[in-house]
């Protein structure tokens, strides 16, 4: 399954997420309209009992009765145990004694604890054969990550290598740590880090004036770091695909006012190719960023913009539709208010082609 098809399947399954989320008390309901899905986006045949078994129960070392949700198998063999909850239940690993003790009787590497929103991967990294406390990836259908689909990837029917996903899982654990070391350290300087950095730009003895100056300078300057590479990356791939970075009004735009396509843009980016999947085929839908505002085009055509995300201002946000020429903005305090637009994106589309069917 590509790249894309996996994207565009969990941006569908993230806006069916968001609309039924508070009808879906039940772990059974959770389960039928989100986990299922979820199954067969990532290429399995939930119908095939040889392939997705419901109910799993194994023959020995478990209490009478005692199942798990779903079990995965290839070749007979159990890759991956499932463990569902309600779509309104935190999860906690200490509420899944299945899974732990399911773990160390099958052939599974593989754990998944989800509610149908949250999703918890965890495998035996830090002892064999028993199950770890703590999950070595997750990620929320509120907010899929273009990281979170790479990795998920890896978890697809086609192309599933244990060996490969074990090694990836190990250092997923230790990449999610320093992560949450380094953002803390970027976000709230410790005087260790204050000082590695003040001894290499700070002449002579660091004042305590000096230390508080360079500690209100990190996070400000790591954060225009991670800007400039962002946008030169971004800058790069426009190139390689002979696109400006800005729209012919945006021309005049300075290196200073580079153009940044935020991690908000592109989900809401994914909500409006996710509508527009059932109307055209997706790859039609394309974002180009400018200065004022980030453009969703059909066939990368300036003229056939079918919507404007007006996500700059760091206080108001603004959704454009559009009906002809005339664009009409609407409060978007919540990216998922998008899909309340479902008929204007969806009317907007068939104005630009005729192909597609009343």
């Amino acid at each position: 399954m590509a790249g894309m098809d996996i994207a565009t399947r969990l941006a569908e399954l993230q806006k069916r997420t968001v609309e039924h989320r508070e009808v879906l008390l039940t772990e059974e309901a959770a389960k039928t309209a989100l986990v299922m899905p979820f199954l067969q986006t990532l290429g399995y045949d939930v119908f095939n009992p040889k392939e997705v078994i419901p109910e799993f129960t194994a023959d020995v070392g478990i209490k009478k009765g005692e199942k798990v949700d779903y079990a995965i198998c290839n070749d007979g063999k159990v890759n991956i145990l499932i463990e569902c909850k309600p779509s309104t239940a935190e999860l906690n690993v200490h509420h899944a004694a299945q899974l732990f003790r399911y773990f160390s009787v099958t052939d599974a590497r593989l754990a998944i604890l989800t509610n149908g929103v949250n999703y918890q991967f965890f495998s035996d990294i830090e002892k064999p054969n028993k199950m770890d406390d703590r999950p070595f990836f997750t990620f929320s259908m509120d907010a899929i990550k273009p990281s979170d689909i790479r990795t998920l990837e890896k978890f697809a029917k086609h192309g599933f290598d244990i060996e490969q996903i074990l090694q990836e899982a190990g250092n997923l654990k230790l990449q999610s740590l320093l992560r949450k070391s380094i953002e803390q350290e970027f976000a709230e300087p410790t005087d260790e880090f204050v000082r590695i950095f003040a001894a290499r730009v700070v002449e002579g003895r660091l004042t305590p004036a000096a230390k508080e100056t360079i500690a209100r300078l990190v996070p400000a300057t790591i954060a225009a770091i991670i800007r400039d590479r962002v946008n030169e990356r971004l800058s790069s791939a426009l190139n390689a695909t002979g696109q400006s970075l800005a729209d012919p009004e945006e021309a005049s735009t300075t290196p200073e006012e580079a153009i940044i396509t935020t991690q908000e843009e592109l989900s809401g980016f994914h909500i409006v190719q996710a509508i527009a999947s059932k109307l055209v085929n997706p790859k039609r839908i394309v974002i180009r960023d400018s200065k004022s505002y980030c453009a969703i085009l059909l066939d990368d055509n300036n003229r056939k913009t079918i919507a404007r995300m007006w996500f700059n201002s760091p206080t108001t946000r603004y959704f454009g539709t559009f009906a002809g020429k005339e664009e009409t903005r609407h409060l978007m305090p919540e990216l998922t208010g998008i899909y309340q637009l479902t008929p204007e994106i969806e009317a907007r589309l068939r104005e630009l082609d005729d192909a597609i069917g009343a």
